[in-house]
Parts: C-alpha cells; sequence; structure tokens
C-alpha cells in the first residue's frame, strides 16, 4: 500500500519492499546456475578446440619441416601435460631420442588448466567413451605410446583425447590414415557423443 508522507512525497510499504527482494534474490538464485554451467561448458569448448588447434598446427609443423612432429603427452597427476616435439633423425619421435636430445622440443609443455580454468584431460565418471565402452576415466587414448605423432604426408597416430569441465565432456578425435581432427560433445540429456 503507498502512503504519503508529511512532506508530500510517495514511497512504498515495508512489504512492498520486502517482495520486490524476494523477486530480486529468486531470479539471481535461477541465473548463477545456469550463468555457472554456461562458462563452464565455453571453457571445456575452448580447451577441446584448443587441443584441436594444436594438433592441426603440429600438422603444418610437420609438413613445413618434411619430418615427423608429435604431442607428447606426460601424465601429471590425473591430468596430462603436452609438448610438440620435433623428429630428429628419421625413425619418428622417440621417447629414447627425446631424452638423448635428438627429437628436440619445439615449444615450452602446456597443461589446459592453465588456460582454461577447471579443465583437464578426462572421462567423467559414468560416462561412455566414444566407442560405448564404460569404466575409464583416463582421457588420454593414443595406444600404448604418450606421443601422438603427425608425418609429413599428413597421416597420423590415431586415437582420442578427452578434455572435461567440471561438468562438460568433450573428446577431440584423431583419424590415423588422414590425420583429420573431429570434434565431439557429450549431450548429457541424450546422453550421447554430438559432433561440434
Amino acid at each position: 500500500m503507498r502512503r504519503t508522507n508529511l512532506a508530500g512525497c510517495d514511497g512504498y510499504s515495508f512489504i512492498e519492499l520486502i517482495f520486490a527482494l524476494a523477486v530480486v534474490a529468486t531470479l539471481a538464485g535461477i541465473a548463477v546456475p545456469i550463468a555457472s554451467g554456461t562458462i563452464d561448458d565455453i571453457r571445456a569448448s575452448g580447451a577441446a578446440r584448443h587441443v584441436a588447434a594444436r594438433i592441426a598446427a603440429s600438422r603444418l609443423e610437420a609438413v613445413r619441416r618434411s619430418a615427423s612432429v608429435a604431442l607428447r603427452f606426460d601424465r601429471v597427476g590425473s591430468d596430462y601435460a603436452f609438448t610438440p616435439v620435433l623428429d630428429g633423425n628419421g625413425d619418428g619421435v622417440r621417447a629414447a631420442d627425446v631424452a638423448g636430445g635428438i627429437d628436440r622440443l619445439l615449444a615450452r609443455t602446456e597443461r589446459l588448466g592453465d588456460q582454461f580454468a577447471n579443465t583437464s584431460f578426462g572421462l567423467r565418471p559414468g560416462l561412455p567413451d566414444l566407442d560405448g565402452a564404460m569404466g575409464t576415466s583416463d582421457g588420454v587414448h593414443i595406444g600404448s605410446s604418450s606421443f601422438l605423432s603427425v608425418s609429413p604426408n599428413g597421416s597420423s597416430t590415431g586415437g582420442t583425447l578427452y578434455v572435461q569441465g567440471r561438468r562438460s565432456q568433450y573428446a577431440v578425435r584423431v583419424l590415423g590414415a588422414t590425420g583429420r581432427v573431429r570434434l565431439f560433445w557429450f549431450d548429457p540429456g541424450a546422453r550421447r557423443w554430438i559432433t561440434r
């Protein structure tokens, strides 16, 4: 109920003020989780696209130098760090050659969480991988090696790299024969992977 005070100015009753504050608090309570989920998805998507771009850059570097280039994945706790490496003697990128200084590092080591907060390599618990298998949380599936290699002819090591945020899950799949990179997002509502 609107009242007129002694000075003749209109004002609001205490009940009207409480009601307005309750509406604002309710709308804020709805908006914060939506914004938080959107920010998480943007970060996870950005991290997955960054990984795909690093693979594409390695492919271009291999063609430019006429030598194999690889991303070396090193486990750091439950996550991974990755570093581009150039084949120095024509026999492919090998751990022994890296340790001996024959295959050299092309850039500094990166971790996804350093550039995209709250992201890492991994598959969220309870989600199937791209092939439908359950039970793994490891984010790097490139065979028995820790190297994802790209040759000058465009072919590469095949495999899948899983990138997760707090709630979002992405996958970067590399097709070995062609070196083609595809990006997938896990739709939690439909419980399936969708090409992005």
